[in-house]
């Protein structure tokens, strides 16, 4: 295959289109399910309610550690056959899960569908990076993230809608089906774009390397902690979201539309901050916004502790809307803070930074999810103390700056 060969691909709006339902999908994964948390529970004889709440951190840990395999893995044997291997595994992860007549198995599989999808999430953005560059870039990603923007508001909806008619088994069977189709759209359609000669001997001592450079860098692996700390709380928040909204303020069915209600204020922080960044820099927008995150919390506890942590429903809403507005801004500043330094080895430096931050964040967000006991106010705490945290740890890095990788 010539050079010429690697780098032809198909029409651009459906290169769009293919990217952004690749990426797309764990996020798919995470939200279709929501709404049927309560009825795996019931069905695989699950005890404790928040038990549950494992079927999404548990997807969340296979993803942590695929993101730091698959990019390496692409760069060495091609970006095909790293996509046909995570796919293969999500897949096998899918068929566990819809056949699975224990929790464990729940479990399992979802461990393996997590582990799978983070080969889509990693290499898109490669396969991006390898066909468009400088501005062109800038566009391609600004597309595909407006489209996987709309997944976390329409997702919950459409596993609702699934279940208005079938049960927890029909959305594993439209994920199924999903990701099959994508696979083999991929197969068909989108062209090998690294040829033999530019790819880099796997080699997991340079994965070692890469990863002790990023521990003793001050400000990368300090950023790289907020991420973590502050993805915690929002891991804590969709733990329970289906637990909150159905069972403490009895939504049922309209559990989605509130939830998906929610989700706009992130996407409307992205377009924001992409205004505003340009004029106040990654690092005072990340600070005004945990800032806002700490107050907020700190009042909204306050009142809902009279209230036994069942605030009306009203000030909850206004309450997550803020946070999750503020949320928006922080991930995105705080993943670019942590990648400014790293130079060459932004695109391992990416996977890693993401895998350590994921890692960071399932044990906290599971935590305050296994703490929710009918009562918002593990959530409001959750992230109260973790964006103060996140100051103490921004504060840390502005003590002694460490110079560029």
């Amino acid at each position: 295959m010539t050079e010429q060969q690697t780098t032809k691909t198909m029409a651009f709006g459906e290169f769009i289109a293919l990217m952004a339902l690749m990426m797309s999908l764990m996020a798919l994964c995470i939200d279709i399910m929501l709404p049927a948390l309560a009825q795996i529970g019931n069905d695989l004889n699950v005890a404790e309610a928040n038990d549950t709440q494992l079927i999404i951190s548990i997807l969340f840990l296979g993803f942590a550690l695929g993101m730091v395999i698959y990019g390496p893995l692409s760069d060495s044997y091609g970006r095909k056959p790293a996509i046909y291997l995570g796919f293969a595994i999500a897949i096998v992860g899918c068929v566990i899960s819809l056949f699975s007549d224990t929790y464990l198995w729940m479990l399992i599989g979802r461990f393996l569908q997590g582990l799978g999808l983070a080969s889509a999430r990693i290499i898109t953005v490669a396969l991006v990076r390898d066909l468009y560059h400088g501005n062109e870039m800038g566009k391609v990603m600004s597309l595909i993230m407006t489209i996987f923007i709309l997944v976390p508001i329409l997702a919950p909806s459409l596993g609702q809608g699934i279940l208005l008619f079938a049960n927890w088994h029909m959305i594993f069977w439209f994920i199924l089906a999903l990701s099959l189709l994508i696979l083999v759209w991929f197969a068909l359609r989108q062209v090998e774009t690294i040829p033999a000669h530019k790819r880099k001997p796997f080699s997991l001592s340079q994965i070692g390397q890469n990863l002790l450079l990023i521990f003793k860098h001050r400000e990368v692996m300090g950023y790289t902690i907020m991420s973590g700390l502050v993805f915690s709380a929002f891991l804590g928040y969709l733990n329970t979201s289906q637990q909150m909204f159905q069972s403490q303020y009895h939504l049922g069915k309209l559990f989605p539309i509130y939830f998906g209600a929610l989700a706009i204020a992130v996407g409307c922080a992205s377009m924001v901050n992409a205004k505003l960044v340009m004029r106040f820099g990654m690092r005072t927008m990340s600070t005004y916004a945990l800032i806002t995150i700490s107050v907020v919390s700190i009042i909204f506890f306050a009142v809902a502790l009279p209230e036994h942590g069942q605030p009306p429903l009203w000030q909850m809403m206004v309450y997550l809307s803020i946070v999750l507005f503020c949320f928006g801004i922080l991930m995105g500043n705080l993943n670019g803070l942590a990648m400014e330094p790293l130079g060459k080895m932004a695109g391992l430096g990416a996977s890693l930074v993401g895998a350590i931050s994921t890692f960071i964040a399932v044990p906290f967000g599971t935590l305050i999810g296994q703490s929710y006991n009918n009562s918002i106010l593990p959530i409001v705490f959750g992230f109260a103390l973790f964006s103060i945290l996140s100051l103490l740890v921004m504060r840390w890095i502005t003590l002694k700056v460490s110079t560029a990788l």
